[in-house]
């Protein structure tokens, strides 16, 4: 007995080397450098934001490393891992626009009319999987969805230069000014989500040796806030673009001796 359970895991790892033989074959490892370019905004845009005053990027660093497993002469499977921050700063003239905010010793609750300044921040670990398709010798497109897993988050800011009608437009009006005495203040962080996923497109260019440049655009389909929160109105969707360098290794396949 003993010695048909040694041939059968015997077999077993043999099956399981030969099929990681297989597997690895061909794979092609990119290693990423990059940054991201973008923001968390609502889609469409409501009338009640009407312009923007200020805008600014964090420091939005993407280090990651993917695999490529080749399924014929063109296509692919790529599964990656990154660690990547998405955040930003922005400050918005808005109208009537619903908001909960601290000022002193008071919380309210209503229709803000005046300035808004948010500071969103997101650490994160991203995990795509894309397919792969080979343009030509040295351009491989990509697409196919991702998820995310937050370590870090933060949306706090605070409202000035205005005014809020309690509960409803015609509500009673409290002066929210430019000092920190007067500003409203506000910090959403406890309601993002900490796991998010979405979609993204984007393409590779090897161009001197095993150095390249890549772009892709990532839309983020669950919105930065849990579905119980509803302060602000609309969804908010993180949708950024990332430009960054490759370094690309080629797994080759082992040869047997004669």
């Amino acid at each position: 007995m003993i010695k048909k359970i040694f041939i059968l895991i015997t077999l077993a790892a043999a099956t399981l080397q030969a099929n990681a033989d297989n597997l690895m074959k061909g794979l092609v490892v990119k290693t990423r450098r990059g940054y991201n370019i973008g923001g968390t905004a609502p889609l469409p845009m409501p009338a009640s934001i009407r312009s923007l005053n200020d805008y600014s990027f964090k420091a939005n660093w993407s280090l990651g490393v993917d695999a490529t497993k080749p399924l014929d002469d063109r296509w692919g499977v790529a599964v990656g891992l990154r660690f990547e921050a998405k955040g930003m700063k922005i400050d918005a003239d808005v109208k009537n626009y619903h908001e909960v905010m601290v000022q002193g010793d008071q919380t309210l609750d209503g229709m803000f009319t005046g300035s808004v300044a948010t500071d969103v921040r997101q650490w994160m670990f991203t995990v795509p999987v894309q397919a792969s398709l080979k343009v030509c010798r040295n351009v491989d497109l990509r697409f196919g969805p991702y998820v995310s897993v937050l370590t870090s988050k933060g949306f706090s800011g605070y409202a000035h230069n205005g005014y809020l009608r309690q509960g409803d437009p015609t509500g009673p009006k409290v002066i929210i000014g430019d000092t920190p005495g007067t500003m409203g203040y506000y910090n959403f962080s406890s309601d993002m989500r900490r796991f998010q996923w979405g979609v993204g497109v984007g393409a590779d260019w090897i161009f001197w040796h095993n150095w390249g440049l890549y772009g892709e655009v990532n839309w983020g389909l669950s919105g930065l806030h849990k579905s119980s929160f509803h302060v602000l109105d609309q969804t908010l969707y993180p949708i950024f673009g990332q430009v960054g360098v490759i370094w690309k290794a080629v797994k080759k396949s082992k040869k047997n001796n004669k």
